[in-house]
């Protein structure tokens, strides 16, 4: 763990400030949790808070409390650099290095002359004035719980604070089932729904809201999918053409990968998302066991993450994409044999 500058922040924030509060690209439900709770929570302390995010998240994520005061930064980018130079700090939720918030934010974001508070649960941080950084804990929702306890305000938790709080903690634990799921972690949501966070309502609004196309997608992308039994693996590819062919919309691929990862036998998923607009390859890996995801994307394809969930991108076709990923499992075979006992 890395706690550096608290008490300083602490008292940084003894009076109101102007705050903007930043999550990553593609904010999923940890990223929107986290920052839509800590604004809450700020606001509740006095001070001015703005949400931005880079560009559009998930529609089942649109209903969180404090979602209609969000800023885009590509959508409301006059808004959004007006909050931003007008802020006394700013706060990085759920993302470790800056050019994880995409190249145009992270320009502005570089020329910002104040100091940056970074809460985050990613390997290798950006080096910031203030932070409080911890790969050992399963989400940066839990860590915003933890600084909110830090700092003696518990009681400050309400509804609201405690909905968005749950909500990332069960996205990013796969609903509590990965291994970073603790003890602590159970004992933080008995408490959040404690505070009013209906656990019921928020699985409903994120699992249970489908659109007929996304389901029809997800059927796409499961024949699709192709089994290694020899390395103990199996990944998906989606092409620009499918997507389309869906109506594709912005989170309809969440989880799909973990599908791949459901098969009795394997330990290591991957699943290859073809992006025409960003003229890339989007890679999610998941892995069981000791086989570390991270270390194998920040090696071999551009990304990194946790030992068991990590992402990636290629600037090469989809076909090239899967025939390198291919091609590197012989190294990994004895890795990949020993990682998991089933």
């Amino acid at each position: 763990m890395i706690l550096k500058g608290f008490n300083e922040l602490k008292m940084f924030l003894a009076k109101p400030r102007n705050i903007v509060i930043v999550g990553h690209r593609n904010p999923d439900g940890d990223a929107m949790g986290s920052t839509l709770a800590l604004k809450h929570y700020l606001d509740k302390k006095g001070h001015k808070c703005t949400v931005v995010v880079p560009n559009e998240y998930p529609d089942f994520l649109h209903w969180l409390p404090g979602s209609k005061t969000t800023y885009r930064f590509d959508w409301q980018n006059n808004q959004s650099q007006k909050a931003i130079k007008g802020s006394d700090i700013i706060f990085l939720l759920d993302f470790n290095t800056l050019h994880r918030v995409g190249s145009d934010m992270q320009n502005t974001l570089e020329k910002y002359t104040n100091d940056f508070a970074m809460i985050d649960h990613h390997q290798q941080p950006d080096d910031v004035k203030y932070m409080y950084s911890d790969v050992t804990i399963c989400s940066t929702c839990q860590m915003v719980y933890q600084f909110i306890e830090m700092s003696n305000d518990l009681d400050l938790i309400d509804k609201d604070i405690a909905t968005c709080l749950y909500t990332g903690i069960m996205t990013d634990t796969g609903s509590f089932r990965f291994r970073s799921t603790t003890s602590t972690t159970h004992r933080i949501i008995a408490n959040l729904i404690d505070k009013g966070a209906k656990n019921d309502k928020i699985h409903n609004n994120v699992y249970d809201a489908n659109s007929y196309n996304r389901l029809l997608l997800l059927g796409q992308a499961l024949s699709n999918l192709q089994i290694l039994p020899s390395y103990k693996t199996a990944y998906i590819t989606l092409s620009s053409d499918e997507k389309k062919r869906f109506d594709f919309q912005k989170g309809d691929t969440e989880g799909v990968v973990n599908y791949a990862l459901s098969l009795k036998g394997i330990v290591l998923a991957a699943i290859f998302i073809e992006d025409k607009e960003q003229k890339n390859i989007k890679i999610s890996f998941r892995s069981k066991g000791d086989f570390s995801v991270n270390k194998f994307s920040r090696n071999h394809f551009n990304g990194g993450g946790h030992d068991n969930a990590a992402g990636g991108k290629s600037s090469s076709s989809i076909a090239e994409t899967v025939t390198k990923f291919v091609t590197l499992l012989p190294e990994y075979k004895k890795e990949l044999e020993t990682s998991y006992e089933n």
